[in-house]
């Protein structure tokens, strides 16, 4: 099909073998599409801030606002259950009405809903500003990754720029405790959510000016019904994922997950059977694409499942601020996008099939280090343990990120990008609800609680670390300490085992997707044509 873009990149016509040659060579971005790609780095930056931040604010924005416990996991969750639930239809949706057009939509409503998200006056508006936050979005990210699509179609310009892109993923990871450390420190908690609004106006002034339109013309129109179907699949799975992560299989989140599940077998026969499906399952016949979304996932299942246990080591266990943390935690996000930018050069010396794999097997070694953590370990084994996952999990998605885009006409960008974006959410939401329900088994399974605590004292500190030490602060020293070590302790054998099986996991997926990728390769290219002669 045909698809609009920039006017760099339209053939020419050939009028001799030389030209023909050279019309199949795909035009080199300039420096027009190179300030484009900072503008686009703007919503990633923005959005991966926005997913850390917000847990630094939980403390004060709970004392001014009084949420219940219910309320308060609706503040948290419903962000990202919108954005996972409307990933995919706006993702073709951009095919359809145009790329630029959806991401400048999502940064006037992203901005506008910030400012609203910021003055809530109680926590029913914060809950209905979140939402409408995920709503926008959504729109914003598929955005920004079909774009780069169009931009850039020379392959290695394409990988370089996914690459600065993913890295705003990292950065924003980084940046996030940091920056939200220092605006609690001096200001009230909506400052978190007021930050998105310079960045947005900026993106809004600069977008129209830099970055081409791009649709596809052809683009069949939106079938209400799948459209229906996709977030009514998304959302109670991705409900039940998080609702395990902090209550544990509850018949309410099995019953969310059986929903999802099943809501999702009537969505993909629904795509099989349409001529113009939302999704088109039919990508992931194609071995390259479904082994990368699958890779894509792993990396940040990887990433993301180790950052929340990670944090609550530096903090709970070794005492630390959570600005300092956020410090500790730097090197790691840098690592990731040096490994990120790194992938460029090293995808021409190896395959894929290889240098996916290794960034697995990168995760993998930090998940080893991970399984050697005790009560007594220092910051560097921490910080040696990020490194090696954020080396991993930059590489590997980088790659991907860029596979996933090459291996789909430029018409299917949007859509492509959707998915792959579903993939980053579910994720970041398993890695959180898998380890870090393994993780509370472990802590609760293994605590030696002193003697002498009442019932009240005894059930919040079996619950988390957290609650074990907020609830020491008010007992006699006598008790509070072997109450402090004892979960110390147990949440460090939780880390251990909980890194055993991110190991485990990450060497499976590791061999899994190589293979996956080898035979895809061996595929795409016993099907390419033999040059004429």
């Amino acid at each position: 099909m045909p698809d609009t873009q920039s006017p760099t990149t339209a053939p020419r016509p050939a009028h001799s073998a030389a030209t023909s040659t050279a019309e199949h060579t795909p035009a080199r971005a300039g420096k027009r599409a190179w300030l484009a790609l900072a503008v686009l780095m703007l919503p990633v930056l923005l959005v991966s801030i926005d997913n850390t931040v917000l847990s630094f604010a939980i403390p004060q924005l709970s004392l001014a606002l009084s949420p219940s416990a219910t309320q308060l996991l609706w503040i948290v969750d419903i962000y990202p259950l919108m954005l996972a639930g409307l990933l995919v239809t706006m993702g073709t949706l951009g095919d359809r009405v145009g790329r630029r057009r959806l991401l400048l939509l999502g940064a006037a409503g992203f901005g506008v809903v910030s400012v609203y998200a910021a003055f809530a006056a109680d926590a029913s508006h914060l809950i209905a500003a979140r939402a409408l936050l995920g709503f926008f979005g959504a729109m914003l990210m598929p955005s920004t990754l079909s774009l780069l699509r169009n931009l850039f179609i020379d392959d290695n310009q394409r990988r370089l720029a996914i690459a600065v892109w993913a890295s705003g993923f990292s950065a924003g990871a980084a940046l996030g405790p940091i920056v939200g450390g220092w605006l609690l420190e001096h200001f009230w908690w909506g400052s978190v959510f007021l930050l998105n609004v310079p960045v947005l106006v900026a993106l809004l002034v600069a977008a129209p000016f830099l970055i081409p339109e791009s649709r596809n013309p052809l683009a069949a129109r939106l079938d209400p019904l799948s459209v229906v179907l996709s977030i009514s699949t998304m959302l109670p799975f991705v409900f039940g994922i998080k609702t395990v992560s902090t209550h544990g299989a509850t018949p309410l989140a099995l019953a969310s997950l059986a929903t999802g599940v099943v809501l999702g077998i009537v969505f993909v026969r629904r795509q099989i059977g349409r001529s113009d499906p939302l999704l088109d399952i039919r990508l992931f016949r194609s071995r390259v694409f479904s082994a990368s979304v699958t890779a894509n996932f792993m990396a940040v299942f990887a990433f993301s499942g180790l950052v929340f246990f990670v944090s609550q080591y530096l903090q709970l266990v070794l005492g630390l601020s959570p600005m300092t943390a956020g410090w500790y935690l730097l090197p790691g996000a840098v690592a990731s996008v040096v490994m990120g930018l790194a992938a460029v050069a090293l995808a021409k010396m190896a395959p894929m099939w290889v240098l996916v794999p290794a960034g697995l097997l990168l995760a993998a070694g930090g998940y080893a280090v991970g399984t050697t953590i005790t009560g007594s370990s220092s910051v560097g084994v921490i910080v040696a343990l990020f490194v090696l996952v954020g080396s991993g999990a930059g590489l590997a998605e980088t790659l991907t990120n860029d596979a996933i885009l090459a291996s789909v006409p430029p018409e299917r960008a949007g859509a492509a990008s959707g998915i792959s974006e579903t993939a980053y959410e579910l994720g970041a939401s398993l890695g959180v609800a898998v380890l870090g329900s393994v993780l509370a088994v472990f802590y609760r399974t293994h605590l030696e609680l002193p003697a002498g605590l009442d019932a009240a004292t005894t059930d919040a500190a079996s619950q988390t670390l957290g609650g074990a030490v907020h609830v020491a602060e008010s007992l006699p020293s006598g008790v509070a300490g072997p109450l402090v070590d004892a979960a110390r302790d147990a949440f460090s054998q939780g880390v251990v085992a909980t890194s055993g099986i991110g190991l485990a996991l990450m060497v499976a997926a590791a061999l899994g997707v190589g293979l996956a990728l080898r035979s895809g390769s061996r595929r795409a290219t016993a099907t390419v044509p033999a040059p004429e002669r």
